[in-house]
């Protein structure tokens, strides 16, 4: 006689909203958000024929049913779980991103609050809660989400929705409100890329569609970076609320309003102290140079913010400033230049200086470049005083080859520059060291 087999205790029981067993368990890499999820009993859904079947009088009222229908939501955690529904549901979502795209006059008035209703039921869900010290987005793998078969089609149907051209945002905005906005944004929390990348797309379509929503989205934009900044230090979606930055900054009308320039200085450029910077900062970087093309007035005070927030014990982050930096020198205006010379090139010195090899590499980059060799030549009789010292001892006692290689090339430059000033300081250091 055999006993009934039991579950050994040692088991860890894999519970669907913790990151932390989700890891413990690396073969359940997708996640399911905490949203409606069935309790046993099996959904069955009523079969409806296909919109292409049934005449062109009686599609308003099917589509409006297959709408309805798709606001039932599934158990994707259990992967047995309606398995024909699920499927049904699929093709359903297929069949109406279809529809959408080439159908006329399918949206009626009474479809839109329909259509919200739906993409609603499907996306708005409380997201799993991260365990930020345990998670690292520069090295883990992110959790993908469980519904995303369906979750996915919801997107693409919400986008031919917006894009259509059809759509008349009069109607859509009783129902596509702040509110509709704000749950929008909490979702670009989401662990999961392609979910944050379809989110990306919607906002920018909603940005550009909806002129009465546009100065709310900036405003929670902005609230979203400073809880970042000052209180959490964890948000998903910070590379993609940049990137739609960079085109609302792009479409900013000039003279800037005072709300702008103050995001800017009070905003973005204390982004740059975050440890995770390297994982938004191209995005970040863009925004910052498509602000001084706007306004070229505003260079100095970005400059200054970047040297005090200048990285102090973190060199990859230090080559990601001067990355930053070389792309500032690449649009600043000559008369904006004279004003920040002398502290830039203080850093410049110090970064030359410096015993890592990849920073002192990059800031010796600079001399590569033809503009930014052009502003030096036109002001080396300030420039060259602050870095010849750096350079001359770098010359004699570097360890690393190519780095005194780069310097001697620096040097040969500023000689052929202003070789008067560069006797001058060669007499003046080599006096200076006998002493």
């Amino acid at each position: 006689m055999s006993s009934a087999p039991t579950t050994p205790p040692s088991v860890d029981k894999v519970d669907g909203f913790s990151r932390k067993s989700v890891r413990k368990a690396r073969q359940k890499r997708s996640q399911s958000s905490s949203q409606f999820r069935s309790q046993g009993k099996p959904i069955e859904l009523t079969p409806l024929p296909l919109l292409k079947d049934v005449t062109t009088t009686e599609q308003p009222e099917l589509f409006l049913k297959k709408l309805q229908q798709c606001c039932v939501i599934f158990d994707f955690m259990d992967t047995l779980s309606d398995l024909k529904m699920k499927e049904y549901k699929r093709s359903t979502l297929n069949e109406l991103v279809d529809y959408i795209t080439i159908s006329r006059g399918c949206l009626t008035e009474q479809t839109y609050p329909e259509v919200v209703r739906m993409v609603s039921c499907n996306i708005f869900r409380t997201l799993p809660p991260s365990d930020s010290n345990e998670f690292d987005p520069e090295e883990d793998e992110p959790t993908l989400e469980a519904s995303w078969p369906h979750l996915q089609l919801v997107y693409e149907f919400f986008i031919r929705f917006l894009e259509s051209q059809e759509f008349q945002p009069s109607i859509a905005k009783k129902y596509i409100d702040q509110k509709f906005v704000l749950q929008l944004l909490e979702l670009f929390d989401s662990e999961d890329p392609r979910e944050r990348d379809y989110l990306k797309t919607v906002l920018h379509r909603i940005y550009g569609k909806f002129l009465g929503l546009r100065a709310f989205i900036r405003k929670q934009i902005n609230n979203i970076f400073l809880r970042f900044v000052y209180e959490t230090e964890h948000f998903n979606g910070v590379a993609e609320l940049l990137e739609i930055l960079g085109s609302i900054i792009n479409g900013f009308a000039l003279p800037l309003k005072a709300e702008h320039k103050q995001f800017l200085v009070k905003v973005l450029i204390p982004l740059h102290t975050v440890r995770s910077l390297s994982l938004f900062h191209a995005q970040l970087a863009y925004c910052i140079v498509q602000f001084l093309e706007k306004d070229p007035s505003l260079t100095e005070p970005v400059i200054r913010g970047l040297m005090k927030f200048w990285p102090k014990t973190c060199s990859q982050k230090e080559v990601m400033f001067l990355g930053e930096l070389e792309e500032i020198l690449d649009v600043i205006e000559p008369s904006q230049f004279v004003k920040i010379q002398e502290p830039l090139f203080k850093q410049i010195s110090k970064c030359v200086s410096s015993p890592h090899f990849q920073v002192a590499e990059r800031a010796l980059y600079y001399w590569n470049n033809e503009y930014i060799m052009s502003l030096i030549e036109e002001n080396s009789n300030v420039i060259l005083p602050i870095m010849f010292a750096s350079l001359y001892r770098i010359s004699k006692e570097h360890w690393n080859p190519a780095i005194v290689a780069l310097v001697y090339n620096v040097l040969k430059a500023f000689m052929e520059m202003n070789s008067t000033l560069f006797d001058e300081l060669t007499a003046t250091y080599k006096s200076d060291r006998q002493r």
